[in-house]
This record gives C-alpha cells, structure tokens and sequence, in this order.
C-alpha cells in the first residue's frame, strides 16, 4: 500500500511511501516531490481519502440529521423548547469533551486502531438512537454516539494529516475533507427530513450501521496503521476539560428556565469557570498533556482554534433554528424544510472544491476572512426572520450567501490548525480542532437557546419565528466577532504557513 507522509522536521514530501509491514512501524518516506500528488498509488490514496471522509461525514451527518425531524421527536415524547436542545447537546458535549482523550488514544494504541473501533461504537449507538423508546433512553444512546465520534474524528484528521504532504496534496484533501463537513451539516438537513417525512426520523440513524460496517472492512484493508508512541492517558486533564464545558452548558440552559441571577445558573457558571482554569493549571504542570500548551504558541493556530469555535457555533444555531423555522412556521414537511437547505448545500460544494485553487493564488488567510465575512453578510440578512418573510428572498437568498462564505472558510480553518505541528503533537492538534468546533457548538446553542426563550409573543408560530430571528442575531453577532479574530490574529501573520516552525 502507498501513500503520503510529512517528514518529522514538518518538510513536505509528497512522494509514495511504503506502509508498514506490521503496526507499530513507522511509514518510510519514499522520493521527494514536492507540490505534486503522487504519480504512483494515486488510487490508493484516493481510496484512504474516501474511506476518512465518508467515515467523517457520518459523524457531521448525524449533528444535523435530527433536526429536521425536531418537531416530530418534541411531540412523540414530550421534549419541552430547552430539553430538546439536549438531543444535540448531549451528542456534542461527550463529542467535544472526550475528543482530546480520543486524539491521545491515537498516538498511542495506533490511529487506524481506534478509528476501528470507535466505528463500531458509534455504528452500535447510532442503532440505539434508532431504536429509542424513551426521552432519556434518546439522550443517552446520543451521548454514546458522541464517545464514538470523539474518537474517530481526530483519528480521521490525523491520518489524513499523515497521508498527504504539506502543499498541494494536503490542500486537496484537506478540502475535500472540509466540504464533508459544510456539506455532511446541510445534507443531514434534506436526508433527515427525506426519511422523516417518507419513514420515521429513526431511519437515518439505521442507515449509519450498513455504511459503518462497510467503512470498518474497508479501513482493515487500505488504511495504513501510524507509529504509535509511549505514553499514558492524562486523565485528569480529560476530566476536567469535559466536566467543566459540561458545567458551562448545564448553567446556560437552565438560565432559559430560571433567569441569569439564579443558583442554578450561577452555580453552574462557576463550578464550569473553576474546572476549566484547573484544566490549564494541570496541563501547564502533566509531563504528557492532553493539550500541549506549546500548541498555542503559533498566533495564526490560536486565532484558527477561536475563529473555529465561534464559527461552528454560530452555525449550530443556524440549522437548529431555521429548520424549526421553516416547518413550524411556513407548515413544511420535514423533506420540505431539508430541501429547503438545497441552495445552500449546491453553493457551499461549488465554492469548496474551488478552494486549493483559491489558496494558492490568495493565500490561506485572506480566503478565510472572505469566507467568514460572506458568512456574516448571510446570517445578518437571514436573521431579519419574522412571520412574514417570504422563503425566496428572506431564506434562499442568505442561504446562497452563507453557503458561499462556509464552502470558502473551512478548509483554510481547519489546516490553520493542523499544519506546521511537530509530529508527536499531530494527534493532540486534530484532537484541539474537532474539540473547539463542538465545545463551541454546544456552548453557543445553549446561549442562543437560552436567549430566544426569552421572546414570547402568546401565539406559537410567532413565537418560533421571532424566536429564531432572535438566535441567529447572535449567530451574527458570533460570526462578526470571528472576523475581528481573524483580524487581530492570523491576517497580520505575514510568512507562509509552511515555512515557521514552533
């Protein structure tokens, strides 16, 4: 089998490498050429590729899956407004809170290993989801998606980041990579609402175990196992950064029900504050770090893991308010509400496969502040939202806007906070990326929930519409403060990604 690899001082070879006879052995870089794909096992490494990001795009797939079929779920088992955002949040949170665990399980035990395993794992929750016949039976088969995932998303990045050369190899994949994730979000939306609407909204979560059985023996084939390095687990960083987030969620939603001054939002809070400085203190002081805080030391890293969360954030709140939108207010179906995403999806792949292209003549950067900036325009128009607004020019066309600036922003967004790593932090970055977008995904949708139950207006319809123009004013507002991170921090960074080192 042959792919690429990155040499351990961070210098692209894009060359075929041999993959290890057994695991545990290292891959061998094969001859240097860089900036090319390779000329030889170019099938091969087109297959690694679709096996990590169909594999990827079931973990992005089930995030917004549910949403469509929201109302049907609130009225089978009698989800209350806040209570519903938990079927996300309690997907997000253990995705988020243990992906720095699941990063460190690669580096350890192998990244083809437990990206084997944690298929099978969320493949086997995502037939409990399916299979739910209670509130709290849904919420915990969704929190035992979200370990699945935890480990398998960083372990997907990093053996991608291992497969293709810095350059030209990995902004392909790299793009490739990210459009699943634009792409898996807003086709969650039309194959959530297909089933809903055709079956139940359980199908979807069926589908996931034939797809997860087929990537697992394909994976046992073509993918090639990375070195693995000693260490132990550091638990007690893993614990806190979980707890903590978990705390800060906890408080903010239940401000939705009992106000901001309340004990049970402020105790909370603070419990959240507390766990996550004890979180840095014990990682300035563990020998093996979950995060190594060394991490941090590039500003363009910084302003990428920031920029990352406020953004996934912000389009948390979009898909889970404007679907409920669409249905609640226009009286869609819920195939209908999925379709209705369709301008958004078409533009965000026309835009993302465009990006390597992009890259090379813009540099890494401006693309991104164009994205985020498109973003922003898109959201702040849709977030104009009442019960009167027309589909075509208050819906469709931010959508346009919105697909454009994701399909531009995510590539960039994500290699801003992978690339230039040394190789024993490899596991640790990917693990720090996927971890910002859901811990920033779960915070902002609780905040956005929190704040829009705040809007009555005595009549149901009304109510949803002037709540969800409401949340995704503050999606606007997230997305306003990612440009001004972008600003501050990775445009005035001047020299090429590749050419610094930590």
């Amino acid at each position: 089998m042959r792919a690429a690899a990155t040499h351990e001082t961070g210098e692209p070879f894009a060359g075929p490498v041999a993959a290890p006879a057994r695991p545990g052995v290292p891959m061998t870089p094969g001859p240097r050429r860089p900036g090319r794909w390779p000329s030889r096992g170019l099938a091969h490494s087109t297959l690694i590729l679709a096996i990590i990001c169909v594999s990827y795009f079931m973990v992005i797939l089930d995030n917004s899956i549910v949403f469509t079929g929201l109302p049907q779920i609130r009225s089978s088992m009698g989800f209350s407004e806040t209570g519903l955002s938990w079927i996300t949040n309690a997907y997000v949170l253990v995705f988020g809170g243990l992906l720095l665990l699941g990063a460190r399980a690669g580096d350890l035990f192998g990244h083809r290993k437990v990206f084997l395993y944690s298929l099978a794992v969320f493949s086997a929750a995502s037939l409990l989801v399916g299979a739910a016949q209670s509130s709290w039976w849904l919420i915990a088969a969704r929190a035992l998606q979200g370990v699945g995932a935890a480990v398998l998303a960083p372990s997907a990045l990093s053996l991608l980041t291992r497969s293709f050369a810095e350059g030209q190899a990995r902004n392909r994949a790299m793009a490739a990579y990210s459009a699943v994730a634009g792409l898996g979000a807003a086709l969650g939306l039309v194959v959530g609402g297909l089933v809903a609407d055709l079956v139940s909204w359980r199908t979807g979560f069926f589908l996931n175990v034939p797809v997860g059985i087929v990537m697992m023996v394909l994976a046992l084939r073509f993918l090639p196992e990375t070195e693995r390095r000693g260490g132990r687990f550091d638990v007690a960083g893993a614990l806190l950064a979980t707890l903590g987030s978990t705390a800060l969620v906890l408080g903010i939603v239940d401000a939705a029900d009992h106000g901001w001054t309340a004990p049970a939002t402020l105790l909370p809070l603070l419990a959240g504050g507390m766990l996550l400085a004890g979180f840095v203190g014990v990682e300035r002081r563990a020998g093996q770090p979950i995060v190594p805080l060394r991490l941090f030391a590039s500003r363009e890293r910084s302003g990428a893991y920031l920029t990352r969360m406020l953004y996934m954030g912000a389009m948390m709140g979009f898909f889970f308010f404007t679907a409920q939108f669409v249905q609640s207010v226009y009286g869609w179906t819920p195939l209908q509400a999925g379709l209705s995403f369709l301008p958004m999806t078409l533009v965000n792949f026309v835009f993302a496969v465009r990006v390597p292209r992009l890259l090379e003549r813009f540099g890494r950067a401006r693309v991104l502040a164009a994205g985020v900036v498109l973003t922003t325009v898109g959201m702040a128009w849709l977030s104009r939202l009442d019960l009167h607004t027309p589909y075509l020019t208050g819906v469709a066309l931010p959508m346009v806007i919105i697909g454009a600036g994701q399909g531009l922003a995510l590539a960039p967004m994500t290699s801003s906070g992978v690339d230039g790593v040394a190789p024993e932090d490899a596991g640790a970055a990917s693990g720090l990326v996927n971890t910002v977008h859901q811990i920033g995904s779960a915070l902002a949708l609780s905040l956005l929930t929190a704040v829009a139950a705040t809007v009555s207006t005595g009549h149901e319809a009304a109510d949803i519409a002037a709540r969800s123009g409401t949340a995704l004013t503050g999606s606007a507002v997230l997305l306003a403060l990612a440009v001004a991170t972008i600003s501050l921090l990775i445009l005035p960074v001047r020299a090429p990604r590749n050419e610094r080192t930590l």
